[in-house]
């Protein structure tokens, strides 16, 4: 009798075998006919992927795409965070020229500070008038300069190329979302439906009372950040797939997901070794008789290649750009969403300065209004400034700036909140959507406030950022 047959063996295999106790030889079946279930993350990706890249790997998942299945909270996490991902990924390229400038000023620096310091040495210990020459001779403000230009030529023109090849823009999420309507065609009808508000509400209170405080996967790790269903979104999404597994036609759960966080792997050894927690294995065949496979997403793509023969496959610079977009999509969600929005901008300080350089950008010029933006009294005035000015691509936003999602006016049938005001409400002729818009209430006040001269580049701001997202 082998291991595997023993009675104890079995009774515990999810902590004693393998990949929960299913081995490495059923992997395949997995391939052939489990249920799929592609994590927020996964879909998050293809907002991340270069255009080629991003082609290649719905041509791959459309050949399994009569197995995959969304959950409720995957399909919610996932349209709430497209425009994130997009803003950060275009940030992020459009600054790459200012970093690269202030690295290689900072190069500069430093490169003349060495070589000072060696003049000092030679002076000091060795009286070396001939050598400290030779070195103002070869190292200089002159030819510093003229060796980073080259370096600095050719970082930009790499940078310009990718920012050229990044076919996504924000406003693309509100009228023209290329990728949302390749993730409907995967998934078609195979939606969960919304989970009702009672049934949340017992597993948001089943999750923070006993299975975070007892560390029982998944999510556990979100315990403590932002509001309670801020940190119960992997439970919940846990808690419809045991639903679905639960359903007669599923025999088999194949999850993909680049989460690592300790609330989903355990740490196995003292060099970094990892595996899905035991008990997830365990409770869904517990519950309900159905078998569970985890892979991350390039682990998941290579599988479909080797057990499903695919009419289109992955090359390896694909391959590359999956692993490099799940780390970056895992890295936001580690680090959390430092996000400042309509909830949170009251209690949200702004870093010193910013406000103020902010309003010089905007072109706004009343000390009434600069005296609002450094007022702590109006914290939605002084974020949307500081987002919309970056949004709009009026000023460069600095590294430590965090995302700003605040809106002084939008489009839509139906009032935002209570507290809005439609968009007649600010005059004629200097609002030019007052039929089909509304607008915040720390608006509709600031322009009151402002003074004739900036009263209406204010509005020409909030205009401009209404159409950006038309």
């Amino acid at each position: 009798m082998g291991q595997a047959d023993l009675p104890l063996v079995e009774h515990f295999r999810s902590w004693i075998l393998p990949d929960g106790g299913v081995g490495a030889a059923d992997r395949k079946a997995f391939f052939e006919d489990a249920l799929v279930v592609l994590d927020t993350n996964v879909l998050l990706s293809l907002y991340e992927y270069n255009p080629a890249v991003r082609n290649q790997v719905l041509s791959v998942l459309a050949q399994i795409s009569k197995r995959l299945w969304l959950p409720y909270q995957v399909g919610q996490e996932f349209v709430r965070g497209r425009r994130r991902v997009i803003i950060e990924r275009s940030r992020e390229l459009g600054d790459a020229a200012a970093a690269i400038d202030r690295h290689l000023q900072q190069a500069h620096k430093s490169i003349l500070a060495a070589s000072a310091h060696v003049k000092l040495l030679l002076k000091k210990y060795a009286n070396d008038d001939a050598a400290q020459s030779g070195l103002d001779e070869t190292i200089n403000q002159a030819t510093v300069k003229a060796l980073l230009g080259e370096w600095q030529a050719l970082l930009k023109d790499h940078a310009k190329q990718l920012k050229n090849g990044h076919d996504l823009m924000p406003a693309a999420v509100e009228s023209d979302d290329p990728v949302l309507p390749e993730v409907a065609a995967l998934f078609e009808g195979r939606l969960a439906p919304p989970t009702e508000y009672t049934v949340v509400q017992r597993r948001l209170e089943e999750a923070l009372s006993f299975r975070f405080p007892n560390e029982i996967p998944p999510g556990f790790a979100d315990n403590g950040k932002g509001k309670p269903l801020d940190r119960v979104g992997d439970y919940l999404i846990w808690a419809e797939i045991l639903d679905r597994a639960a359903e007669p036609d599923v025999r088999r759960v194949l999850l993909v997901s680049a989460d690592t966080k300790k609330d989903w792997y355990e740490d196995v050894d003292a060099k970094g070794g990892k595996r899905p927690w035991p008990q997830l294995f365990e409770e869904l065949r517990q519950r309900t008789g159905a078998e569970l496979r985890i892979e991350q997403p390039g682990q998941f793509f290579q599988g479909i290649e080797e057990f499903l023969a695919p009419s289109a496959e992955l090359t390896t610079a694909a391959y590359d750009e999956i692993d490099r977009a799940a780390e970056a999509v895992e890295q936001r969600v580690t680090e959390g969403d430092s996000s400042v929005t309509d909830d949170n901008a009251h209690v949200v300080i702004p870093p010193d300065g910013l406000a103020l350089t902010a309003y010089r950008a905007a072109g706004l010029t009343t000390r009434t209004v600069r005296q609002l933006a450094e007022s702590e009294r109006r914290r939605h005035f002084q974020w949307w400034l500081i987002g919309v000015t970056a949004e709009l691509g009026i000023r460069v936003p600095g590294d430590d700036e965090p995302l700003v999602e605040l809106c002084a006016a939008v489009r839509s049938q139906a009032r935002p909140a209570p507290e809005w005001y439609p968009g007649a409400t600010l005059a004629q002729g200097e609002w030019p959507y007052r039929s089909d818009t509304w607008v915040a209430p720390w608006f509709v006040q600031l322009v009151r406030d402002a003074g004739e001269t900036d009263r209406a580049p204010l509005q020409r701001l909030a205009a401009r950022q209404v159409q950006a997202k038309a």
